[in-house]
């Protein structure tokens, strides 16, 4: 493998891993407040067709972005009413949303579109469009950084930064300010917090809010960053490796970026059979390569990354004591 293969290679797998780094630390916020969140998926796949009908109906991505992220809103909303307010169960209500969200994406976007459940393609002011970093030209002829820099740093959509942006931000929000500190409290012994005069409710309702905006940002990205317009199903189970991913990270920004730049790096190379083939020097049938994302989420999942303590209060509904 040239060098100049391995920086598409990695520009495929920064460009794939920003939806699963958002819902990754989007979920992080939910489950460290201890609301377990199996719905990421279902939020995406709403935030995408919300994004993607809008944005072809207003001709603006940002306009697009919003509706997606109220879209993925009204989700975490549903689910903080099962989960929180109702005490019900988190995991059964996250799948509900998932299943929920998997049929009337694809009713609406018949009944508005008729297109088999596809949005019309979007163009021009309807999706997000490359940013070219400063200088990435004029460094381009640097030997080795200058490359990587102007092909694998350089010309990515907006979210993509957003991303990158929210990582270095999330490690700062939940540890060195007051509300990470009750954030991670609440998910840990909520009757302290609620001692020390702190509304248990109140905090985890705001960690899905947070979840909602974040999967919303995912879902735009898809629909109007990734891809051009929503499709059935088109999240593809990101939602469930994001949710490997995190486990994977242990519930920490930084691991989570590394973590969905793995994941992201496995996708990429399923896109390349032709560089496994020359490196290895026999081929791999290519259903094998698309699968290897979801096998290592299996791997994730079964434990083999070692042992992963999730915040202890996580999965168990609030009651005050009176």
């Amino acid at each position: 493998m040239d060098y100049a293969t391995l920086l598409q290679i990695l520009d495929s797998t920064l460009r794939l891993a920003t939806p699963l780094l958002l819902a990754c630390l989007a979920g992080l916020y939910s489950e460290r407040s201890g609301v377990f969140d199996i719905g990421l998926e279902g939020k995406m796949l709403m935030a995408a067709m919300c994004t993607g009908a809008v944005a072809y109906m207003t001709g603006s991505v940002w306009i697009g972005a919003l509706a997606g992220i109220a879209g993925s809103l009204v989700f975490a909303a549903v689910h903080g009413l099962a989960s929180i307010t109702f005490r019900g169960n988190q995991l059964i209500s996250g799948v509900a949303l998932n299943f929920v969200a998997s049929g009337i994406t694809v009713l609406v976007a018949q009944s508005m579109f008729q297109q088999g459940g596809r949005t019309p393609p979007l163009e021009g002011a309807a999706r997000f469009n490359p940013i070219t970093l400063p200088f990435a030209e004029s460094l381009s002829a640097i030997p080795v950084i200058g490359p990587f820099y102007a092909e694998v740093l350089s010309g990515h959509t907006a979210l993509v930064y957003v991303a990158l942006l929210m990582v270095p931000l999330t490690w700062w929000a939940l540890y060195r300010t007051r509300f990470g500190l009750r954030l991670r409290a609440v998910g840990e012994n909520p009757a302290s917090v609620d001692t020390a005069g702190v509304s248990v409710v109140r905090l985890r309702y705001a960690a899905l809010a947070i979840t909602g905006i974040l999967c919303g940002l995912a879902g735009a990205y898809m629909a109007a960053g990734l891809q051009a317009g929503f499709g059935k199903e088109m999240t593809a189970g990101r939602g469930y490796i994001a949710l490997a991913a995190l486990i994977f990270a242990k519930w920490r920004p930084w691991y989570a970026l590394m973590a969905t730049l793995l994941f992201g790096f496995f996708q990429a190379l399923a896109l390349r059979p032709d560089v496994i083939q020359s490196t290895l020097n026999f081929a791999i049938p290519v259903p094998a390569l698309d699968a290897l994302p979801y096998i290592l989420t299996v791997v994730v999942l079964a434990g083999f990354v070692g042992r992963a303590i999730p915040p202890r209060a996580g999965g168990e509904p609030y009651v005050k004591e009176r």
